[in-house]
Order: structure tokens, then C-alpha cells, then sequence
């Protein structure tokens, strides 16, 4: 076996520590009035999870490898801890002592002398070895899972919830009256830019019914005022509010106002749309 079955035992030493930390600065030595009750002072041992997690620090404390570990040394390390236990009043749980009495049964087996005629005797070590790595498989997975996000301790979700009231707008009724006044202040603009003109009829309600309707396609709100074109003449204002009204009459169209004496728009009828 290399140097390191000779290697001495790895123990904390406790006597350069202070006794207590009394608001911040050491205490090296009890005072003599001081009275502590026996059960006033537990000492919790975190180290170490279990006897196959002290197992695996001596191991890897001293970089030694897991396929071929020397028992000797370790066994010898490992009741030196267990005795150090002791010492310091800890309570061992029964496994720490269940894992001593095998590394005890290894190392008698290992002293043993190999018989010459059997070629493949299994290696005493062999089950412990694979416990062993079995162990720091699952250790580090454990450690990769705990550094993982976890919620309401990385981070908090948001509860709140947002509120979207739906606001539906309620466009007042269009009485007939307003559209005649609308009407009537077209009229008034087409006399101050026309002049009377006897010609024969050149215009269609029916033509004008259609011209209403493909705009209606292009756009879905069209101002009352842009339908009409003041370069027709009083004929052709006519023609088409009477083009208007028919589809009005049909329900092809509506006309909507935003509030009273607002401007006047034309779509399409809701029941078509």
C-alpha cells in the first residue's frame, strides 16, 4: 500500500478554539461562578448525513480512488471520528456503528490469505465500493436539484389579477329630423357654388344606391357629408339622399350620430355585417 495507508487521522482540534462568542469577541476561559446545567448545552453534528457520507469525504479528503480504497486507512479514520463523537458527547445512531462492524468485516477479510486456486474471488470491497458511488450519484443530484429556482424562495409568482371592464358605446338614436337638417345645410352650400341649370336627368337612384354601397366596402364609416358632390347640382344632391333613404328603408344601411347635433355617418347595417 502507498504512504497514505500510514497517513495520520483527520481530527478537528479544539484547543486553540474559543469556549463562546460573547458579543463578538471570544471567550478562551469560563468564568468560575459560571453554572451551566448538564442538559443546558446540545451540540447538533451537521457534517455529515450519515456513516456512506462520512465514508465519502475521508475518501475524498485525501483524493484517494473509489475503486480501490484503502481500508486499513480508512477503517482507522473512520473510528477515530466515531471515537471523537464520543468524546464530545454526541449521540451516534446506529448505523454509524452497523457501518464500523463492516468495515471491521472487510478488513479481517482482506487480511485473510487468497487461496491460489480460485482466479475470480470476489473483492470484499466490491459491495461498499458500489454503495459508495450509488451514494455520491445521488448526492449530486440532490445538490444540482436544490440550486435549481424554486418557488416562493427564488422567486414569488404575481397573483394579481388585472381587470378589463369592456366599455360599450351607445350611440343615440338619428331622428329623421336631423337628417333633414344635415339635408338642408347641403342644399344651402350647393347654392352658393352652383348655378340653375335646365338639362335632361343624367342620374340613377338606383346607380347612386351602389355607388353608396361599394364606398361602404372601402371604408366601414363614411361622413354624411362626403357622399354627396357639389359639382352635381342640386340634381344630384337629390338623387343621392333619395339613394339614402331607400337604403335606409331596406336596413342596408344605418346612420349613426356620437352624440346630439354631432356629424352624421353612414355603415353598413349591423344584421349584414
Amino acid at each position: 500500500m502507498p504512504d497514505q495507508e500510514h497517513a495520520e487521522p483527520i481530527i478537528p482540534k479544539y484547543s486553540d478554539s474559543p469556549c463562546a462568542i460573547v458579543q463578538g469577541e471570544p471567550l478562551q476561559a469560563l468564568p468560575e461562578d459560571l453554572y451551566i446545567p448538564p442538559d443546558a448545552l446540545e451540540v447538533f453534528l451537521e457534517t455529515f448525513e450519515g456513516p456512506l457520507d462520512l465514508l465519502l469525504y475521508l475518501i475524498r479528503r485525501q483524493n484517494l480512488d473509489i475503486l480501490n480504497i484503502p481500508i486499513a486507512e480508512i477503517t482507522r479514520q473512520y473510528m477515530d471520528y466515531v471515537a471523537l463523537m464520543h468524546r464530545v458527547n454526541l449521540d451516534l445512531a446506529a448505523e454509524y456503528l452497523v457501518m464500523a462492524a463492516l468495515l471491521a468485516e472487510i478488513k479481517s477479510r482482506m487480511l485473510l490469505p487468497q487461496r491460489e486456486t480460485v482466479e475470480d474471488e470476489n473483492d470484499p470491497r466490491a459491495e461498499l465500493v458500489r454503495r459508495l458511488q450509488e451514494y455520491e450519484r445521488f448526492k449530486t443530484m440532490a445538490i444540482a436539484i436544490d440550486q435549481l429556482p424554486r418557488k416562493e424562495r427564488d422567486y414569488f409568482p404575481s397573483n394579481i389579477e388585472i381587470l378589463r371592464e369592456e366599455k360599450k358605446v351607445v350611440y343615440p338614436e338619428v331622428e329623421l329630423k336631423d337628417i333633414i337638417f344635415a339635408f338642408q345645410g347641403i342644399l344651402k352650400r350647393i347654392d352658393l357654388t352652383t348655378h340653375h341649370k335646365i338639362k335632361r336627368e343624367s342620374l340613377s337612384v338606383r346607380e347612386r344606391m351602389s355607388s353608396v354601397l361599394m364606398q361602404l366596402k372601402k371604408e366601414d364609416f363614411i361622413d354624411f357629408n362626403h357622399l354627396f358632390t357639389l359639382k352635381e347640382g342640386r340634381l344630384g344632391v337629390v338623387v343621392t339622399f333619395l339613394a339614402i333613404l331607400e337604403l335606409l328603408k331596406s336596413q342596408v344601411i344605418d346612420i349613426i350620430q356620437k352624440e346630439a347635433y354631432a356629424p352624421l355617418y353612414i355603415k353598413t347595417a349591423t344584421s349584414l355585417s
